[in-house]
């Protein structure tokens, strides 16, 4: 059972929302500080099975010597937060959380299926769950939030790194020949490096790397858990 260390309510204002973030982004390590070698994955990702009153979480923990599913959980809960860019975690975080607290498996890293430090404020969901657990995470989006880069090689495993400015906050991942990259950010306690690592070390032929897939799959459907 994962249990958040920090709390805060979720129906705040969206102008006391982005104080938070920004207040929650200086507590974000952005280096490897994992209490052992990682050797289990817990996929995150939400969906909407039931239209926009209803987030479905799904959590898929996986090993990462062979990929074998080792348990999946899904929680529903009421979306009570408006759509508002740059804070879907205040939308989402609630089913997540739920879903968190139903594991009796504890991974190792939480690999979200959105955006970590890749973020306007740095506080993306894999950032701001990362932190409000204090576990390590990272974030694995289909698509680029904030921040720009040019094309990764086309090849598997080609990269290049997602910058706003001068900083470095993501990568631009291939995860399969020719195929659209993912983007690729740190959530928390974990290196860029490692988390581009972990990505490609998680795939099996698929675009997404198969933790999110996965947990993408049990988010969509309409099986309970």
């Amino acid at each position: 059972m994962l249990q958040p260390v920090h709390r805060h309510a979720w129906d705040m204002e969206p102008r006391e929302a982005i104080a938070l973030q920004r207040r929650l982004a200086e507590q974000v390590v952005l280096h490897d500080a994992l209490p052992r070698p990682p050797h289990t994955v817990a996929g995150i990702d939400v969906g909407l099975p039931r239209g926009a009153s209803v987030a479905r979480a799904g959590i898929v923990v996986l090993a990462l010597d062979g990929l074998e599913t080792l348990e999946e959980v899904a929680a529903e809960e009421p979306i009570s937060y408006p759509y508002v860019p740059g804070l879907l975690s205040f939308r989402e975080a609630p089913a997540i959380l739920a879903a968190l607290s139903l594991l009796s498996v504890e991974p190792d890293v939480l690999m979200f299926d959105g955006q970590g430090y890749a973020h306007p404020r740095r506080m993306g969901i894999a950032s701001h769950l990362g932190v409000l657990l204090d576990r390590p995470a990272l974030g694995c989006a289909k698509s680029r939030l904030f921040g720009s880069a040019p094309e990764p090689p086309e090849e598997r495993g080609g990269m290049t790194l997602l910058r706003h400015g001068d900083e470095v906050i993501g990568a631009v991942l291939r995860t399969r020949s020719r195929v659209k990259p993912v983007y690729v950010s740190v959530g928390h306690r974990l290196s860029l490096d490692t988390a581009i690592a972990l990505v490609l070390d998680t795939g099996a032929g698929y675009r997404l790397p198969e933790p999110t897939r996965r947990a993408h799959q049990l988010a969509s459907s309409s099986r309970h858990s």
